[in-house]
């Protein structure tokens, strides 16, 4: 059986999106990249090939991951409930080592965006937080060592 991947719709539909535009625009962006650096003669000792091809083998990779991810995801239905931690749910936290508070917003691992606060539920402290309550306590294992929070609210 394939992985699965859970997305909100709107995260699907922006992968959707992305891969549409990896698939269009940039790749013929990068082509014509690599069409110009070819013109400027000798391929050995040109910087500017080099740097286009590997653009190129990277967006092929991400087109195929991404295209991987489409074909196996998972649509999440948007929930209002809010007697448990699910994906979609927004959960502010108290840190107790930290000793403050933070909102995450858990998503699936197409979404997830650690300058957003949106973490994965595939994530140490999304792993912990899904099916828990307002009040309880999780511990979240790191790196670091295991960690403590505590769920004040879920949205």
């Amino acid at each position: 059986m394939a992985d699965q991947f859970f997305m909100t719709k709107k995260g699907y539909e922006e992968a959707v999106e992305r891969l549409k535009y990896l698939q269009t625009v940039k790749r013929v962006e990068i082509v014509e990249r690599i069409s110009e650096a070819r013109d400027h003669g000798d391929l050995s000792e040109n910087a500017e090939y080099d740097a286009a091809r590997n653009e190129q083998a990277a967006n092929e990779g991400e087109i195929v991951e991404l295209d991987y991810k489409i074909k196996n995801a998972k649509i999440i239905e948007e929930n209002d409930d809010t007697s448990s931690v699910h994906i979609g749910s927004k959960v502010t936290v108290y840190d107790f080592d930290l000793e403050e508070t933070e909102v995450y917003e858990i998503t699936g691992t197409t979404e997830s965006n650690a300058m957003e606060n949106k973490i994965s539920n595939e994530s140490p402290v999304g792993k912990a937080l899904l099916k828990h309550q307002v009040g309880d306590v999780v511990s979240v294992s790191s790196p670091d060592g295991v960690y403590k929070l505590r769920i004040d609210n879920i949205a």
